[in-house]
């Protein structure tokens, strides 16, 4: 059985090879991973992906890593728009139920004009490598598989990685190794557990 570091080390040597980065090989696909991970190791993977993101931003590998954290892209969003302080004050209000249905609807999550998928999109370009991580931090205003179903549909020229705290067996995403996220079949294990 492969170490977390193992697993880790392995995606180095995968994401800097040309194929990858041209989608060869997958029949066409378009190149959707999922790195999954035990929640443990959260921080851990968390510092590997920006030492990643510096490494290769930083060298002369011919690609760059656009890394996005879904947390951290719903607070500025939410800031931006002036909700911020008000859904603090809601949740103390009407409670964090009411709060995620509020923000998702200002999100305009599952929607053509998504703002999470818009906010990404706009940020890429072809021969880069995108990271998407804050999945855990972001659960259950936004899920994993909502973000990749409607990001396969804007973005399909350069690679996406989702590094996700839990399970993905091919055709499910369990995260947190606890909660049944939904079913997704359009993506690749980035590195095998085993």
């Amino acid at each position: 059985m492969k170490t977390i570091y193992d697993r880790l080390d392995e995606i180095m040597q995968r994401i800097t090879k040309e194929s990858f980065r041209e989608n060869t090989g997958l029949g066409n696909e378009v190149g959707y991973y999922i790195f999954d991970y035990e929640p443990k190791y959260e921080m851990l993977v968390r510092d590997y992906a920006q030492f990643l993101k510096q490494k290769i931003n930083g060298g002369n590998y011919g690609f760059t890593i656009k890394e996005f954290d879904l947390y951290e892209i719903m607070l500025e969003l939410l800031e931006t728009k002036g909700y911020l302080e008000k859904n603090f004050k809601m949740e103390q209000d009407k409670g964090s139920e009411f709060v995620f249905n509020a923000t998702k609807k200002a999100l305009r999550l599952t929607e053509k004009n998504d703002l999470i998928i818009q906010y990404i999109r706009d940020r890429v370009k072809k021969g880069d490598v995108v990271f998407i991580t804050g999945v855990g931090k972001v659960w259950p205003i936004i899920r994993s598989h909502t973000v990749l179903n409607n990001l396969h549909q804007v973005l399909d020229e350069v690679p996406v990685v989702m590094f996700f705290p839990g399970v993905y067996d091919g055709l499910e995403l369990v995260l947190f190794e606890e909660i049944k996220d939904d079913n997704y079949y359009r993506a690749f294990k980035l590195v095998e557990r085993y």
